[in-house]
């Protein structure tokens, strides 16, 4: 197993090299880069040249004085040849130092733990409600499969499947943020949080978390609910089951001690992804829509506003915990069922 974990480890030097490259290549060419949009702000005009007959062209750099521009460019360090900043670059990653903002002048890792607790707030609320709800769901349909309490439920989880987490909660807002007003339109806690009781303080987050965590999690019911029936199923069919109850062995025992074990592990060896995951993925449109300032929000605003330091520090941290990740997952297969052998 060291010789696949040290393999393993080498490989995703080149797929983090690989990544960033593509990453910074295709931003070389995008328009409107960091110094157009500096003085576009500096002008105090929109960031798409100030009229709507040219909406499409950048004209930030427009009348400014050539020594002045040169400045600028020093200052990201846009003066530099486009291999040498990508060297750079790699050698401030490998020293784990992302960079500095150029708009919001701060670290980009500072940044990253200001936003980061909304963004665990909404992935550990997805993450434990989706494995809480979805496995025994799975379990309950599997044992009745083809009942009409198995239609049913596949129905429902499937039509919450078919429906976009940001249609949902634009629905559940209007619903019950707008008409209703039974739920708070946005933002985490309340304005005066400090004010409030321990009690009142867990009170007002559930309240204010109840729509965001709806909209992300009912598309999540479906992958996992049917992924535990057929696995379910696919045991209950197999030699030993019969065995088991040729014995006369309960099926309350047969099913919860010697299928659950062998059902569950193409869940459990997905945990680690699937927990990692709701951190860092799908939550830009949630956040947007409820006003919540996480981790999607902040790598969406830093690409429009061409803020490449975030926009590549946060790229280059989110693929290494994701292969990380994907490199644990695939040890838990050994964890799990000691029947792997990785040579």
């Amino acid at each position: 197993m060291f010789s696949y974990i040290l393999k393993r480890l080498l490989l995703m030097i080149p797929t983090l090299l690989g990544v960033l490259l593509i990453t910074f290549t295709v931003i070389q060419f995008v328009p409107g880069g960091p110094v157009q949009q500096y003085l576009v702000e500096a002008k105090g005009r929109t960031a798409f040249g100030g009229d709507a007959g040219n909406a499409m062209g950048y004209r930030g750099a427009q009348g400014v004085e050539k020594q002045r521009l040169e400045e600028i460019k020093a200052l990201y360090g846009f003066d530099k040849p486009v291999p040498e900043r990508f060297v750079r670059m790699l050698g401030q990653f490998a020293r784990f130092d992302l960079g500095k903002s150029f708009f919001q002048h701060k670290d980009v890792w500072q940044l990253i733990r200001e936003k980061l607790p909304v963004s665990i707030s909404i992935g550990l609320w997805t993450f434990f409600l989706s494995y809480l709800i979805s496995v025994p769901l799975g379990i309950a349909k599997a044992v009745r499969a083809g009942s009409r309490f198995d239609t049913l439920t596949s129905l429902v989880v499937l039509v919450g499947y078919a429906i976009p987490g940001f249609v949902l909660g634009v629905a559940l807002l209007v619903i019950f943020g707008g008409q209703l007003q039974w739920f708070p339109l946005r933002g985490l806690t309340s304005s005066n949080w400090d004010t409030l009781s321990w009690g009142a303080k867990v009170t007002d987050y559930l309240w204010h978390i109840a729509l965001p965590i709806t909209a992300s999690v009912v598309g999540s019911f479906a992958v996992i609910t049917m992924l535990t029936k057929n696995t379910f199923l696919e045991e209950i069919r197999k030699q030993y089951v019969l065995t088991a109850r040729a014995k006369g062995l309960s099926e309350r025992r047969v099913l919860w001690k010697h299928v659950l074990r062998n059902a569950l592990i193409p869940l459990v060896t997905g945990f680690p992804a699937a927990f990692i995951g709701a951190f860092f993925t799908g939550s830009l449109l949630i956040e947007t829509l409820f006003s919540l300032d996480g981790l999607g929000l902040l790598s969406y605003e830093s690409v429009i506003r061409r803020d490449y330091p975030v926009v590549l520090g946060t790229l280059y941290l989110f693929t290494l915990i994701g292969l990380v990740t994907k490199l644990i997952s695939d040890l838990c297969y050994v964890l799990v069922d000691p029947r792997v052998k990785f040579d």
